[in-house]
């Protein structure tokens, strides 16, 4: 009876932890013209008057991409970087244009401009954070991660929540600084 008890308990908490997680949806897609293994440097979009809107300007979030753009070796700077970064929180449901595309990684072994870019429109739930990173010569974004249904409304400032959705968005941007991973490994 004790052993039966037990193996209920966990399909229970299988079910459930299966059932909360399909309520969120971490995916990216990127532009072909990308070049990523060339980028070194970053900086964050200047928001101006907006650092008083949370959906804009969030001093967690700020310091958790910084600290993952510098895991993975870039260089944070003011003067002339590779990368602007942008963020946007959401705070209500909204539909999204995303792209169906190749693995980032292969694609970039290739680095193809004749893909085709394949819509896929999503149903982003409230709480959904959207990081951009343009190159800033060529004056376009390359990239864009979202997380959707991870936080609450525009009061929500949960550190561990919010630096669990930078990371699981980072986790789909896979490149590191130019030279990065040479320079380490001397």
């Amino acid at each position: 009876m004790k052993n039966s008890s037990i193996v209920l308990l966990l399909v229970i908490g299988i079910f459930a932890s299966c059932s909360s997680s399909k309520d969120y949806l971490i995916e990216s897609d990127y532009s072909y013209h990308g070049k990523f293994r060339k980028y070194k440097t970053f900086t964050f979009v200047d928001q101006g008057d907006n650092s008083e809107d949370p959906a804009v300007f969030n001093p967690i979030i700020e310091d958790a991409i910084k600290y993952r753009m510098k895991l993975q070796g870039y260089k944070y700077t003011d003067k002339k970087p590779n990368l602007l970064v942008s963020y946007r929180m959401f705070f209500e449901d909204f539909e999204f244009m995303g792209y169906n595309q190749p693995d980032i990684e292969a694609w970039a072994k290739r680095e193809s401009l004749d893909e085709d870019y394949n819509p896929i429109e999503y149903d982003l739930k409230k709480g959904t954070l959207l990081v951009l990173l343009h190159d800033r010569k060529k004056r376009r974004v390359i990239w864009q991660g979202y997380a959707s249904g991870v936080f609450g409304n525009k009061d929500f400032d949960n550190e561990r929540y919010l630096k669990r959705a930078v990371r699981s968005i980072y986790d789909q941007y896979r490149f590191f600084a130019e030279g990065y991973m040479v320079k380490n490994l001397d």
